[in-house]
């Protein structure tokens, strides 16, 4: 087994010991693939190699090749049983037959339109913090992602809240959260009593 399979399998097991402290009606993966044009350019290898009930949300950030990537993306999902979001475009998502829309947090507010438009569609949203996070239980969404939990190099990082932090996070929090933002087969662990929805990664993943 090589290290990549090797780390995955130990990724997958972590995210099944989670005990999230909210139960979801919707089917929320314990593992989610967070695209980045610069850090992951080529999620549809990533994607390919994600097991069963895991997901992906694939940010475009407004590239040209954005629907033709997006519908390789919910190929590779349909084919793996794989949950596929798209970043912060309703029309990409209903182009690509998405399962619905992540926002960030500046547009939060958007969830209002998504969900009277698409009842059944899962909404995340990036949140950064606790009002963040309200915010977007009030507007109809589904989840958050919280970061960032540990050092991360994305240059959007803030400061890492920590183990604890998160898991304070969690704890005050109206609707499920993922760990966003240094997460990974070593920081993972430090996760699991924390009541976390999920992981959410970018560079976690290895190709």
């Amino acid at each position: 087994m090589d290290q990549a399979t090797d780390d995955l399998q130990r990724l997958m097991d972590l995210a099944a010991s989670l005990r999230p402290r909210f139960a979801s009606g919707k089917p929320l993966p314990r593992l989610l693939f967070v695209t980045d044009p610069a850090r992951t350019p080529d999620p549809e290898a990533i994607a390919a190699r994600l097991p069963a009930g895991a997901g992906v949300i694939y940010r475009a950030f407004g590239a040209v090749d954005a629907l033709t990537r997006a519908r390789a993306l919910a190929a590779i999902a349909r084919e793996r049983e794989l949950l596929l979001l798209v970043g912060a475009d309703a029309d990409l998502a209903e182009a690509a037959g998405a399962a619905g829309v992540h926002l960030p947090e500046r547009e939060i507010g958007a969830a209002t339109r998504l969900r009277s438009d698409h009842p059944h569609w899962i909404l995340s949203a990036a949140a950064h913090s606790l009002d963040a996070a309200r915010r977007a239980k009030s507007v109809g969404c589904d989840v958050v992602l919280a970061s960032t939990v540990f050092p991360s190099r994305s240059p959007s990082a803030g400061a890492p809240m920590g183990a604890q932090g998160f898991a304070a996070f969690v704890a005050a929090a109206p609707l499920p959260v993922y760990a966003l933002g240094g997460v990974n087969v070593k920081t993972a662990p430090e996760l699991l009593s924390s009541g976390a929805a999920g992981f959410a990664m970018v560079d976690g993943f290895r190709t």
